[in-house]
């Protein structure tokens, strides 16, 4: 491990701290998110979500944290604590540099026209500590600094590699860390998203923000997660989807193809990683800073790393904002193995009617994850 100066991270912490260290409790923290929710339903039916995380089961709102609490460290195998710092210098073999301190490596032999490979670099990815936009904040000694589960400082030894490495807690990336293929898989992707939108004749979103559109009369909803994440990586670079001809079908949703990246562009890029990522275990903010650094998505503050990440420090989001008017159509069970189809309130039904608001990259996160409880909730009681 080396210090700041030397040093590329891939960590990505993802809760903001402030005074003491403690676990990302934050999370929940969003606040101010303009307009009166999502619109209707949408068409879930036709839904490929699914993935060997999902349960079947019906959630209730306390079941998918109504009251803002993140299940971030360990659950579900997707949040937890993951770091990593590799240098980037070619002196010593990766063995010279201390356990798993040394591991960043080049893909090589790709076939030509095989289009860039995102992610590259391969290391071990671990909760760190992080200001309020995912930027590393150094120790005292100038390393990254690790922490456990319970949000408590690694005790590192004098490389800055941890004292005892089980510890740290890895963050998984599950189904987005398919972000890591090559540029062609996503802009193939994108492409498909943009023919179906130019046929369609009419786009409005579904109760969980992904895109309905309406084609030959009949509704289909842009459900793949790989054109999700496309549509989220194009987002969160430009503030625009490309190629839409005819940007007045988007009517309330026009800012999504306007080229200015706004909260409204974030709040809804947070729905497309929502509808891209596994739907069991709730997104951590670190999970969100290691996907946007693998997508290559361009930010305006560089860290000590070197690197540049998305200053979030505009964003606010609030539930009852976003969630208090939507509704679904989904099947509720009105007596033992008897089930109809109701119209319910998102915001009571999926969240207990609690609210939570935020800010920055916590904010960020929350709404992501909240959009996440949203699919499942509709996903597993949806008309089949």
């Amino acid at each position: 491990m080396v210090t700041a100066a030397t040093c590329a991270l891939t960590f990505g912490f993802s809760t903001s701290y402030t005074g003491s260290i403690g676990v990302a409790s934050a999370l929940a923290q969003e606040s101010g998110h303009s307009g009166s929710g999502r619109g209707g339903s949408g068409d879930h039916s036709s839904d490929s979500h699914s993935d060997s995380h999902e349960s079947g089961s019906t959630h209730s709102g306390s079941q998918q944290g109504g009251a803002g609490a993140r299940k971030g460290q360990g659950s579900s195998g997707k949040g937890g604590i993951e770091g990593h710092v590799f240098e980037e210098d070619e002196g010593p073999s990766d063995e010279a540099r201390g356990p798993k301190y040394g591991g960043g490596r080049e893909a090589t032999g790709k076939p030509a026209g095989a289009g860039t490979k995102k992610g590259d670099e391969l290391s071990d990815q671990w909760v760190i500590l992080r200001d309020e936009n995912g930027v590393p904040i150094l120790n005292d000694a100038g390393f990254v600094q690790p922490l456990d589960k319970d949000g408590n400082p690694i005790p590192l030894d004098a490389e800055g590699a941890p004292i005892d490495e089980s510890l740290a807690v890895e963050v998984e990336l599950g189904r987005t860390n398919v972000g890591r293929s090559p540029s062609k898989v996503a802009e193939r992707q994108l492409d498909e998203a943009v023919a179906d939108i130019n046929a369609a004749t009419a786009v409005s979103l579904d109760a969980s923000g992904r895109l309905v559109l309406t084609i030959d009369g009949a509704q289909k909803t842009i459900d793949s997660p790989l054109a999700n994440l496309a549509i989220y990586e194009a987002l969160m670079t430009t503030g625009s989807i490309p190629g839409v001809t005819d940007p007045s079908k988007l009517s309330n949703v026009a800012y999504l193809v306007d080229g200015q990246k706004t909260t409204a562009d974030l709040t809804a890029a947070a729905s497309f990683l929502a509808a891209a990522t596994d739907k069991e275990g709730a997104l951590t903010t670190d999970e969100v800073v290691y996907l946007n650094q693998i997508l290559d998505i361009p930010g305006t503050i560089t860290g000590p790393d070197g690197k540049t990440y998305i200053d979030f420090s505009d964003f606010t989001y609030d539930r009852q904002s976003v969630y208090g008017d939507t509704t679904a159509s989904v099947l509720v069970e009105t007596s033992p193995g008897i089930f109809e189809l109701q119209t319910v309130n998102i915001y009571d039904t999926v969240f207990d009617g609690t609210n939570v608001d935020g800010t920055a990259l916590d904010g960020f996160t929350q709404a992501a994850d909240d959009a996440r409880s949203v699919l499942l909730y509709t996903h597993d009681n949806e008309p089949r």
